[in-house]
């Protein structure tokens, strides 16, 4: 009877409802964005999956081609890096925001830029729609895609092991973050945000995937891990790509101010609409119209 007439348990009933309906409404509102959300992640998997098979795969014309793993790491890279610009500037990119990421969509809930439905949605979406893309490889690819040499395109620790991945995963995610958020909130450079990003995909996996994998997003390792069941260095790519997104997002306020976060889109200069506290609604009309010529 005590639990009844407590504060909190009375002030969690009264607010289950409300937060029942907002889910709902942001569901009703907001489901052609998640829906996007995890079609880029699955793209994103599937080119993954068909790239690295092409290039590692023993059978592959292509591997036997290229001698040099280094070479075909960087092909790898270039490839990964294309699909990564080409998913943000596509129409999805410029109207889910593009971030296929469960570290980018964590980092913007915490700069109070996404509604917190919102996120759980995308997030949600992301994972399932990195699987699914995973899983759409393994049916057109067969074999070719369980093996050894592919291993579902998984992201697994170098050779100097999963806390030297740890903290290489902490590195590379502050500098994409803090390159986000320096070019996105820039009326310079704000429409260059995916080119840079993309730029880093490839730069992280042509230099330091023999350190880390490469992942920067947990539901991209989680969509390899699955079916293939590398479970053993999972922990590494679920906590060091928020840590290091959240610690720039974190020096980014500190330096800027959390005013200086316009929106969560990592490509704003189109017509879609836009589902984020999106700061540029506030902008007086010259500042609007001095991005978009810039």
């Amino acid at each position: 009877m005590q639990i009844l007439c407590d504060p909190a348990f009375t002030f969690g009933t009264q607010r289950s409802p409300r937060m029942i309906a907002q889910a709902k409404d942001a569901l009703r509102l907001h489901w052609p964005e998640y829906l996007m959300e995890a079609g880029e992640l699955g793209l994103f998997m599937i080119a993954a999956c068909f790239t690295v098979a092409l290039l590692e795969h023993p059978a592959s014309l292509v591997q036997q081609a290229i001698a040099s793993p280094m070479v075909r790491r960087v092909l790898i890279g270039l490839a990964m890096g294309v699909t990564a610009i080409s998913l943000i500037y596509s129409p999805w990119g410029k109207q889910s925001g593009a971030h296929f990421n469960p570290a980018v969509t964590l980092t913007f809930l915490r700069l109070r830029k996404i509604a917190f439905w919102d996120a759980v949605f995308y997030i949600a979406a992301q994972f399932v729609g990195g699987v699914m893309g995973v899983l759409f490889s393994v049916v057109a690819l067969g074999g070719a895609v369980s093996h050894p040499a592919v291993r579902y395109a998984a992201t697994l620790p170098g050779i100097r092991g999963p806390w030297v991945a740890f903290v290489a995963e902490i590195a590379i995610t502050f500098l994409l973050m803090s390159v986000v958020l320096s070019t996105s909130n820039s009326v310079r450079f704000s429409r260059f945000t995916g080119l840079f990003a993309g730029v880093l995909v490839a730069t992280y996996i042509s230099l330091e995937s023999p350190l880390s994998g490469m992942s920067m997003n947990p539901a991209r390792s989680l969509a390899s891990a699955l079916p293939g069941g590398i479970w053993d260095p999972l922990w590494v790519y679920f906590t060091a790509p928020p840590i290091g997104m959240l610690m720039a997002a974190e020096l980014y306020v500190r330096a800027h101010g959390a005013k200086a976060v316009i929106c969560a889109k990592l490509n704003h200069q189109s017509d879609k609409p836009c589902i984020f506290r999106c700061g540029y609604r506030d902008q007086p009309p010259p500042v609007l119209a001095m991005k978009t010529s810039l």
